[in-house]
């Protein structure tokens, strides 16, 4: 594992992200700076929000000490970074959906970048393999020959974070929010895809399969939506 390599791209996404954000926010006539300094905000509560999503998966499987100095969970960036930003937006009296779609496409490419800090340092690692498409990698315990699932599920949000992002600056999207929604449930859909390939045992049996089809339905009233609209 390479130390100290997730931090650094992790904060290189959250710098793509803020200013993707900022350029985006002024191009649809949104106060940049007001917005910037919510999402710095929104950013310190999802490092919590992370933090507190890996305990709680955790709690009962390793000891307390390790929990608190190791470990956090995308899930919870995810939900309490989305979470500040609506409430900045109604603070500030901004249309939410307008706010989301302007962080969509910085968002998605943040974690992508930050899904090869995950391959670097050692975490999410992919099961072991001898196919001629593995790569030697770590989970921190052992190296050697694995599926490479944090690369591949950097390229599908690099690809979602990109689409999402022509799509902001050739101003397709009419309705607002629905950029935010069908990236949003893409990545999910397609991280659901990849969780076979990791190295962890699942805790639900059916609860993947759920949540590949919620988004996925989710995904095509979102796409319709912005074609009839």
């Amino acid at each position: 594992m390479r130390i100290g390599a997730w931090p650094l791209l992790v904060v290189l996404g959250a710098v793509v992200a803020l200013v993707l954000q900022a350029i985006l926010a002024a191009r649809a006539g949104l106060p940049a700076s007001s917005v910037f300094l919510w999402s710095i905000i929104a950013c310190l509560t999802g490092l919590i929000g992370a933090k507190l999503y890996y305990v709680a998966q955790h709690l009962g499987t390793t000891r307390n000490r390790r929990l608190l100095l190791n470990g956090m969970c995308l899930q919870g960036f995810v939900l309490a970074a989305l979470a500040t930003l609506v409430i900045g937006a109604v603070v500030l009296r901004l249309p939410a959906g307008s706010v989301l779609d302007v962080s969509t496409p910085g968002l998605v490419l943040a974690m992508g970048i930050g899904r090869v800090g995950c391959f670097l340092g050692g975490c999410c690692a992919g099961r072991p393999t001898a196919s001629r498409w593995g790569l030697w990698s770590s989970d921190r315990s052992l190296g050697l020959r694995r599926i490479p699932v944090q690369l591949m599920e950097s390229a599908w949000a690099l690809l979602i974070g990109t689409t999402s992002l022509t799509v902001a600056f050739t101003g397709t999207a009419v309705l607002a929010g629905v950029l935010f929604v069908a990236a949003l449930s893409a990545y999910v859909f397609g991280r659901q895809l990849l969780f076979p390939l990791r190295d962890l045992p699942r805790r639900t049996a059916r609860g993947r399969i759920v949540t590949m089809v919620v988004s996925a339905l989710v995904l095509c009233a979102a796409v319709v939506l912005h074609v009839t609209s």
